[in-house]
């Protein structure tokens, strides 16, 4: 028999003004000695929130600390010279949640994040995106023990986070697909509970109907998406439930245009290529961007076509352990060809 443990968040708070909350569930979850890192510029932006957490009498707070290092050479010698603690918990964007999330794995000890924007699932997932040798990499990290998403914090973040993290919704859709493919291709092996709840997390917000998707619990449907998404990778111990093909070609990009674009908003690009090239759900995928704005929000950046064909190419060399539908040249080539023919790409590419 095969056992398998797998390490979910205890503590989950996804709700109006939730970082009020969190001193009690601190203590209620047994950790005192807290270690509290953020982002640059998070303590001005959200000062009275977090004043309400520092001045709980009953634990014992270092911090805010600004913790933003990525470089491993730099962070790991930064982790050990702290003090032990009960729990590190991280507020900011990607770069504080990885470096707290990487920081607590290296000291063996529980993660508690709290995003300030929902650009991916970034938050809710044991990978961390960290600098090696010059070159980012994902590596393995701390499984949040607790997530709290205050909806009053993430509803200020700039828009293109929001559209980032719908990108990063839908992509499950054509993630899920070619899970599937390459295990029939007899390339790994699907986890069919990671691939219920990944389905499950995406389902949940693309089926909303379009008056509901104008209304502020969107934001929380999003959210729960994303921390679900983050779950499904860690029972399966890999991220293939919501990462495919679409996040190739935004490896891709990233390469061909660093920095150019948010991961997300390239990821939800990419996923609507795929979902016409696999011919899955193709009608749910352009649906849900076209009512959330997405499509209309691309326009804005004018992200030239010839960045995407070059992606596409490149895409399979991105990971070529993997076996997605573009491991095969026939779908390269017709991915490529929707970028003439699909009337939306045409109107969103340049």
């Amino acid at each position: 028999m095969i056992s398998q443990a797998i390490a979910i968040p205890r503590l989950i708070e996804s709700k109006y003004h939730a970082l009020n909350d969190l001193p009690g569930a601190l203590k209620a979850h047994g950790f005192k000695r807290v270690l509290f890192t953020v982002g640059n510029g998070i303590e001005d932006l959200f000062k009275e929130k977090i004043s309400h957490l520092t001045s709980e009498p009953e634990l014992i707070i270092t911090g805010p600390v600004i913790l933003e290092e990525l470089d491993v050479e730099k962070l790991a010698p930064m982790a050990y010279d702290f003090p032990n603690y009960d729990v590190i918990v991280s507020m900011g964007g990607g770069k504080a949640i990885d470096s707290g999330k990487y920081t607590a794995f290296l000291k063996g000890i529980p993660f508690i994040s709290i995003p300030t924007s929902i650009s991916n699932d970034g938050f809710a997932s044991s990978g961390a995106s960290l600098m090696i040798e010059g070159k980012r990499k994902s590596v393995s990290a701390k499984m949040p023990y607790g997530v709290i998403a205050d909806l009053s914090i993430l509803s200020t973040a700039p828009e293109r986070f929001y559209y980032s993290g719908l990108g990063d919704v839908v992509s499950k859709i054509t993630a899920s697909y070619d899970w599937q493919y390459e295990a029939n291709r007899g390339v790994g092996s699907v986890d069919h509970f990671a691939l219920l709840t990944s389905k499950k997390s995406v389902n949940s917000v693309v089926r909303l109907p379009r008056p509901y998707i104008e209304e502020g619990l969107f934001l929380k449907e999003v959210v729960d998406s994303l921390i679900m998404s983050g779950i499904s990778m860690e029972v399966a111990g890999s991220s293939a439930p919501a990462s495919g093909s679409e996040h190739l070609i935004s490896h891709a990009m990233d390469r061909l245009a660093p920095g150019e674009y948010l991961h997300g908003i390239q990821v939800g690009i990419a996923t609507y290529i795929m979902s016409l090239t696999q011919d899955y759900r193709v009608n749910r995928v352009r649906t849900f961007l076209s009512d959330t704005g997405f499509f209309d929000y691309v326009k804005t950046f004018e992200i030239p076509k010839q960045l995407l064909v070059d992606a596409i190419r490149l895409a399979p060399s991105i990971k070529p352990n993997r076996h997605t539908t573009l491991h095969e040249q026939k779908y390269v080539e017709k991915a490529i060809k929707y970028l003439d023919e699909d009337r939306i790409l045409r109107s969103i590419l340049f």
